[in-house]
């Protein structure tokens, strides 16, 4: 089921319980959660967290896959939006940003009987502003992050590759290094005429 941010996310009065259900399906679903581990590894090596709020937001919806990008949306409480630049900072990696203030209902805290529904045992609900913020990035760009690639000047670069050739370089120096380590040793030893 695809949902955007321009579709109504919270629907009746199960708001508040939506959001649980839609944590409880990622949980229930291995793709789900390792899609929604790629998507985060780019957010935060993208530095999106830097900015402020953005590392408080909730997955309200999402991951929602389709061939080439992957979307999910996130919600704030109205007081602590984030900060559009961080949205600004995934717009040159082909990420797409929307954001979206609207209502969102939640049951109150239940401390004397008039926050019961009247004839029920449930609480009453209540209208809070929140923002959503829909966060939709190429596939392309979770799996370069998650393998370790980069492209510099039109050539793609595999970090792994990167590491293994400084490893050799570095065998190869330690090796020169006993080497000439035996040779002043031997020199040491000989004795002198």
């Amino acid at each position: 089921m695809n949902k955007t941010i321009d579709q109504a996310i919270f629907k009746d009065g199960s708001d508040y319980w939506q959001v649980a259900q839609n944590i409880q399906d990622i949980y229930l679903s291995e793709g789900s959660l390792l899609t929604l581990l790629d998507f985060e590894r780019v957010l935060d090596e993208l530095d999106l967290y830097a900015f402020k709020n953005w590392q408080i937001g909730e997955l309200v919806s999402g991951p929602i896959i389709s061939k080439y990008r992957v979307a999910c949306i996130f919600m704030w409480p109205e007081k602590l939006m984030p900060d559009p630049r961080g949205g600004r900072r995934l717009l040159p990696f082909d990420c797409k940003v929307k954001y979206k203030k609207t209502m969102m209902k939640v049951p109150v805290k239940i401390d004397d009987p008039s926050d019961y529904r009247p004839g029920t045992h449930k609480a009453r609900i209540t209208e809070k502003p929140v923002w959503l913020v829909e966060i939709t990035m190429p596939k392309a760009l979770m799996s370069d992050i998650r393998t370790g690639s980069v492209e510099l000047e039109d050539q793609d670069i595999d970090l792994a590759d990167l590491d293994d050739a400084y490893e050799q370089d570095l065998d190869q120096e330690s090796y020169q290094s006993d080497e000439q380590a035996q040779n002043a040793q031997q020199q040491l030893q000989q004795p002198t005429l």
